[in-house]
């Protein structure tokens, strides 16, 4: 829906489209009747806080009210002040139904947020290594009744990292923290927990942190003031300028969610994670992207910077200096692409691969694997008359990889008969002579890349199970 344009005329401050949500969570969704006016809305919430605006949504033909309203504050705490206080209320004697408050998301994220919601109660922060959680206790009870408090510590020394968390009973305890608080602290509403353990979560989500805040400011690090930056991206820029590594900061003057990074940057093959950072004091969005392999950071980078998301808004991509040296990266990454275009040559023209075997002076050399996995040493492969006692399935993804690289990879584990594609699939089998050394290798290789290409490796269907299957009519 159209909430600016749909809203009652109204004098006094009215922000822009791009200030709604600054600061973010200071708008607030209202459910009320069709019947009540402005002049209503504005007395009965005027008590919370400075109000920017009122928007009463309006049918755009008959201009009657659909009886949803969004208010503006000029804080956050504000309208988590008067969500709490003003949910579940009428408005006036004669109101028979109670309206419903929410915290209003942000234009590019999903719903509306209610009182309960955790993500509004929880706050992130920077500490000294010395801080217990007393301390951090002592500090922040200032502002509200805290649940709890948790220092994030390392699993093998058990010493601080200097980050925490604090849980308040109410939003608005923790928007008022968050405004009040030392600006040392660099307190910010945390993510909400995952379904695993909040011991693993929390160190997943500070070990990002810790990794990230070292470097210069966010609203610094992409000038969106200078559209220039985006607009005469250079796709031949010298990269000697700048670090590369296989993170990547992502920036956008729309707040975006864990999901629509990891579907933006998923388009590039090996993503490993993404983690999208908040910051209450600025409504710009930012990430942190990581690859398993500097070839995908670097086309990533090449590709996706300046792209438009959603449309109308760039994104900007940059490295993370992680203190890779960067050369030895590059002859990596160059060493991964020419495998990988190799494969690729070799899949899309078998007549090639002959020549790749047998021509050439290199003669019977191995072929070089390039991966992150520890391979065990090769061994002989099994007579091919051996009994087969157990046969993988493999998926490769974009590509397959060459047969003699697939034999290589897959002898190292012992026992094995045969290895080979399904003609114009993405597809191949291995064949074993031993269940262990079948196990050994779908351990060892399931979810990995080698040369540039990302393996399944799965137990196959039994020959029985198979041929109990309708077969195919050409």
């Amino acid at each position: 829906m159209d909430e600016a344009g749909s809203c009652a005329s109204g004098g006094g401050f009215r922000p822009g489209v791009d200030s709604l949500d600054e600061p973010p969570n200071s708008r607030i969704f209202l459910v009320i009747s069709k019947y009540t006016p402005e002049s209503v809305l504005r007395e009965r919430f005027s008590p919370f806080g400075e109000i920017q605006d009122i928007w009463v949504v309006r049918d755009k033909h008959t201009k009657e009210s659909k009886g949803i309203a969004f208010v503006k504050f000029a804080r956050s705490s504000q309208a988590c002040r008067a969500m709490e206080e003003m949910h579940g209320q009428c408005l006036s004697p004669s109101d028979t139904k109670p309206i419903k408050v929410f915290i209003a998301q942000s234009r590019s994220s999903g719903s509306h947020r209610d009182v309960e919601d955790e993500e509004l109660t929880r706050i992130f922060v920077m500490i000294p290594k010395s801080y217990t959680e007393e301390d951090l206790r002592e500090k922040f009870k200032v502002y509200g009744d805290i649940e709890y408090c948790s220092i994030i510590k390392n699993k093998v020394t058990g010493e601080s990292k200097g980050l925490g968390y604090v849980r308040y009973l109410k939003p608005s305890q923790a928007a008022q923290a968050i405004e009040n608080c030392d600006r040392s602290f660099r307190a910010i509403l945390a993510e909400p927990k995952n379904k695993a353990s909040e011991s693993s979560e929390q160190d997943y989500y500070s070990n990002m942190r810790q990794e990230t805040l070292g470097h210069e400011p966010r609203v610094n690090m992409f000038p969106f003031e200078q559209q220039s930056e985006f607009s005469s991206f250079d796709k031949n820029d010298n990269r000697g300028q700048e670090s590369i590594s296989k993170r990547l900061s992502v920036v956008s003057r729309v707040p975006f969610t864990e999901e629509q990074l990891f579907s933006i940057f998923d388009i590039v093959p090996g993503l490993e994670y993404c983690e999208v950072q908040r910051d209450l004091y600025s409504n710009y969005g930012h990430g942190v992207v990581q690859y398993f392999n500097v070839a995908s950071a670097i086309y990533a980078k090449y590709k996706l910077h300046g792209f438009q998301y959603p449309p109308g808004n760039r994104i900007g991509v940059s490295f993370i200096d992680d203190g890779s040296n960067a050369s030895d990266l590059l002859r990596k990454m160059a060493t991964q692409m020419v495998a990988a275009q190799l494969a690729s040559m070799v899949w899309n023209n078998p007549s090639q691969q002959q020549f790749l075997q047998f021509g050439g002076s290199s003669g019977s050399q191995l072929p070089q694997i390039q991966t992150d996995v520890v391979l065990p040493s090769c061994k002989k492969k099994a007579p091919p008359e051996t009994p087969v006692k157990e046969r993988l399935f493999i998926v490769f993804n974009p590509h397959p990889l060459p047969l003699d690289v697939l034999e290589d990879i897959f002898c190292r584990f012992g026992n094995l008969i045969e290895v080979y594609l399904v003609s114009g699939k993405n597809v191949g089998y291995a064949k074993y002579a031993d269940r262990i050394s079948a196990n050994d290798a779908i351990t060892t290789l399931h979810g990995k890349i080698l040369n540039g290409v990302r393996l399944k490796v799965m137990l196959a269907d039994s020959p029985r199970e198979e041929s109990n299957k309708r077969q195919r009519t050409y």
